[in-house]
């Protein structure tokens, strides 16, 4: 299918389908316009292109998803946190559920109808995620499974979970000893505690699981298998994720200029480094797109990517502070929630200096001194 035919006949449906976001502006009110934009999108089949047909796609290459994100989430109709666990979660179903959960599951995501989280990082285990320590033990065909995890994002709306645990003996490597899961958040035993961010927002959860029973049926993969699964989750994290992010990105920057224009400011300079920042962004998305799209393994080359975006969102929102004096500290607008949610572009999914020490040492082999 040509994907510039693909992107003008969505935009022609989008302008004749108003989606727009209502008043709600909670974090509840995003996941809930999510839900509404997912379900129509996918009864008019535009979310289905780009997924395999036996998990409920029409079909098509992934570059067809991305269209459908950066739409969506450049008019504003939904957030791009919410829209990126689809695209994170929705993939790694497909590669290691067996084939009829993933058939049975994937149409529940896609069309809005279920929210699912991503339960990896824990309080000593962000960064060195092969350190976790949730344990799950085998019993008969069953699995129970005790731990904590921390910074689970929408944990407290979510459905479903793809969870990793540690199931090896204590001689077991650890990166040999992990295992995932496919887990029903209303199992008795999961605690979940959401955390209020600087922000204001709760996104972020402690999840808390004792005793948890999970079928054997519910393992993705081999009883091993999750670290390999949380290094192959990283290419579509950095993908057809960020491509979303980028086209919010670029809204915001509309925005900004909108606004220094009403107040009669002359800043060229400072809207041209962000305007240089944001397209030096997408032209190297756009590549890790395309790379993708024709069948390369993505690897430690995708740190430049997490590198750059970090970089261009905070000085999209630094240079909004600066342009706006007061805005950011004195008025509670959008601006200022964004502003502070910006802070943690260089922590999230992997710190700016984990990132460039991986550049430095497996991309420019500087070594490790």
């Amino acid at each position: 299918m040509n994907v510039a035919q693909f992107q003008a006949d969505l935009r022609s449906w989008l302008d004749d389908n108003d989606l727009s976001p209502g008043p709600d502006n909670s974090l509840q009110g995003h996941l809930k316009q999510f839900a509404r934009v997912s379900a129509a999108l996918y009864e008019a089949d535009w979310m289905r292109y780009g997924w395999p047909v036996e998990a409920g796609g029409l079909g098509g290459p992934a570059m067809l998803r991305a269209v459908v994100g950066e739409e969506v989430v450049g008019r504003r109709l939904a957030e791009p946190g919410p829209y990126s666990m689809l695209e994170v979660l929705a993939p790694t179903m497909i590669d290691y559920a067996p084939p009829e959960l993933a058939a049975e599951m994937l149409p529940r995501l896609l069309s809005g109808r279920e929210q699912w989280c991503q339960g990896f990082s824990e309080p000593g285990s962000g960064s060195d995620l092969a350190s976790l320590s949730t344990r799950a033990t085998p019993r008969g065909d069953q699995w129970v499974i005790n731990g904590q995890k921390v910074w689970t994002s929408f944990a407290q709306y979510s459905h479903r979970c793809i969870l990793l645990t540690r199931t090896g003996e204590a001689e077991t490597p650890n990166h040999q000893a992990i295992t995932a899961f496919f887990v029903d958040m209303d199992t008795p035993g999961i605690d979940v505690r959401p955390l209020c961010t600087m922000h204001g927002v709760d996104e972020f959860c402690e999840v808390y699981f004792d005793d948890v029973v999970v079928d054997g049926s519910r393992m993705l993969g081999k009883p091993g298998d999750g670290w390999q699964l949380a290094m192959d989750l990283l290419p579509y994290e950095r993908s057809t994720c960020f491509w979303q992010r980028i086209a919010y990105l670029y809204a915001r920057f509309d925005a900004l200029i909108a606004e220094v224009k009403r107040q009669g400011a002359t800043v060229d300079n400072e809207l041209g480094a962000v305007f240089l920042a944001l397209h030096t962004l997408r032209c190297r998305s756009r590549a890790t797109q395309h790379r993708l799209a024709d069948g390369g393994r993505l690897g430690p080359d995708t740190s430049i990517d997490k590198v750059l975006l970090a970089s261009a969102e905070q000085l999209l929102y630094d240079t909004t502070r600066d342009l706006l004096p007061g805005l950011i500290e004195l008025d509670e607008t959008q601006w200022r929630s964004e502003y502070l949610y910006s802070r943690a572009a260089t922590i999230y999914g992997g710190t700016a200096e984990i990132q460039r020490n991986i550049i430095a040492r497996r991309l420019l082999d500087l070594g490790k001194e």
